[in-house]
C-alpha cells in the first residue's frame, strides 16, 4: 500500500468548536494536524464580557495576535508582580510557559484572535483551570485555602467552566485605574500594527515581532505578511524555527520542499492553517485577485530567514556557472540583492 502523503495544510476554521456561555474555540495541535509537530495553535473569539477563566499552561508558552475587536488580559509572575492589559487589533501578547492568566472580551463586539503555541503537542491536558483545580481537592483543603466555609464552597462550580460570562469591563473596573507604566509597549503587550513595516513597493509588506523587539517573547516570533495579487514571498527557509501560518485574508499557494525530490504543494484559502518544519524550503504565491494577509508564529525567540535570491546574490559568479551547468550570460540575470517578495509580472 503506497504511504499516505503528509498534509501541510488543516482547515481550522472549518473544524468543529469548542463552546461555552460568551466564547468559541478552535484548535489545531499535532494530534489534529499530523505535520505540526513544533508549534500548536487555537482560533478563540470572545463575547463582550465573556472571559477564557483564569488557567496556566503546563508545556507551552502563548503568544497571540488580536484580528478584530477588544479584550483584556490579566497574569500572575512567579515572583508577585501582576500585569492587566488591553489590546485591539493588531496587537500581540506573549505569556511563558506555567504563568496563570486570564482573557476578556471587552466589546463593543466580538474579539477575535489567534493563539499559538510553542510545542506541537499543547493541548487541553496540559492546560490547567482554577475552577477544575478547587473543585477536584478534598472541600476542607479548599475552603481552608480560601478563608472560606465549606458550605460556602459549595456555591463555587463542581466543574471547570472554561469559558464564563462575565460583566463587560466599564469606567468602574480596572481598566479605569491610573498605570504605573503606562508605556506604548508593556511587559506583555506588543502593537504590532503600529511598526513601519519593511516595504516592497508593489509586492508586499512584513512585520516581526521577536525578542529584539518584544523582550518577554524569549521563545516565539511572529510576523505579519501582506502580499499583493499575483507576488510571491521567494523561495527561503528558517534554520532555526518551524513555521505556522494562519490565513487571514486572501487566497495563496505554498509549497515546502522536504529533500530528496520531494515538494508538497498545498492551496490555502482565509480560515486555513499552514505549516513548514524547521530548515524546509518554502515559498508563499498570491493566487487570489486581493491582497494575502498571513499571520506567522516561529517557535524561537530570534528571527532568522535565509532567502533563495540572497544566497545566489552572495556567491561567486564562477562558483554559480559550475553549480547549474550554466553560461555566465545567464547567471548575470538572478538577482543581485536580496528579492524576499517578488513583485508579480516582473522579470
Amino acid at each position: 500500500m503506497e504511504k499516505e502523503q503528509l498534509r501541510f495544510k488543516y482547515e481550522l476554521e472549518k473544524a468543529a468548536p469548542r463552546v461555552g456561555p460568551g466564547g468559541i474555540t478552535r484548535g489545531a495541535s499535532v494530534h489534529e494536524f499530523p505535520a505540526s509537530q513544533g508549534i500548536a495553535g487555537v482560533s478563540m473569539r470572545l463575547a463582550p464580557g465573556a472571559m477564557r477563566e483564569l488557567h496556566w499552561h503546563a508545556n507551552a508558552a502563548e503568544w497571540a495576535y488580536v484580528i478584530e475587536g477588544n479584550c483584556r488580559t490579566t497574569i500572575l509572575h512567579p515572583d508577585g508582580q501582576s500585569y492587566t492589559d488591553s489590546f485591539g487589533p493588531g496587537d500581540v501578547w506573549y505569556f511563558p510557559k506555567g504563568y496563570g492568566h486570564m482573557i476578556q472580551g471587552l466589546g463593543p463586539g466580538e474579539c477575535h484572535f489567534i493563539l499559538i503555541f510553542d510545542n506541537g503537542n499543547f493541548s487541553e491536558d496540559h492546560t490547567f483551570s482554577i475552577t477544575d483545580f478547587i473543585s477536584h481537592v478534598p472541600k476542607k483543603v479548599a475552603a481552608q485555602n480560601l478563608g472560606i466555609t465549606e458550605e460556602e464552597i459549595d456555591k463555587l462550580p463542581k466543574q471547570e467552566v472554561y469559558f464564563s460570562q462575565g460583566e463587560i469591563p466599564d469606567e468602574g473596573s480596572s481598566l479605569a485605574d491610573p498605570r504605573s507604566h503606562p508605556a506604548l509597549v508593556s511587559t506583555h503587550r506588543y502593537p504590532l500594527h503600529a511598526q513601519q513595516p519593511r516595504l516592497i513597493p508593489g509586492g508586499g509588506t512584513q512585520r516581526v515581532v521577536s525578542a529584539a523587539e518584544f523582550p518577554v517573547s524569549t521563545t516565539m516570533t511572529g510576523s505579519l505578511i501582506e502580499l499583493q495579487p499575483g507576488a510571491l514571498r521567494e523561495l527561503h527557509w528558517h534554520p532555526n524555527a518551524d513555521e505556522w501560518q494562519y490565513f487571514i485574508s486572501g487566497n495563496a499557494e505554498v509549497g515546502v520542499f522536504l529533500a530528496e525530490g520531494n515538494t508538497v504543494t498545498e492551496q490555502f484559502s482565509p480560515g486555513d492553517v499552514g505549516y513548514v518544519p524547521m530548515g524546509a524550503g518554502h515559498y508563499i504565491l498570491n493566487t487570489g485577485k486581493d491582497v494575502c494577509k498571513i499571520l506567522i508564529g516561529f517557535n524561537s525567540g530570534l528571527y532568522q530567514s535565509i532567502d533563495l535570491s540572497e544566497w545566489l546574490a552572495t556567491n561567486p559568479p564562477d562558483v554559480l556557472t559550475g553549480n547549474f551547468g550554466i553560461p555566465e550570460e545567464l547567471v548575470k540575470k538572478f538577482p543581485k540583492k536580496n528579492v524576499f517578495i517578488k513583485e508579480k509580472g516582473v522579470k
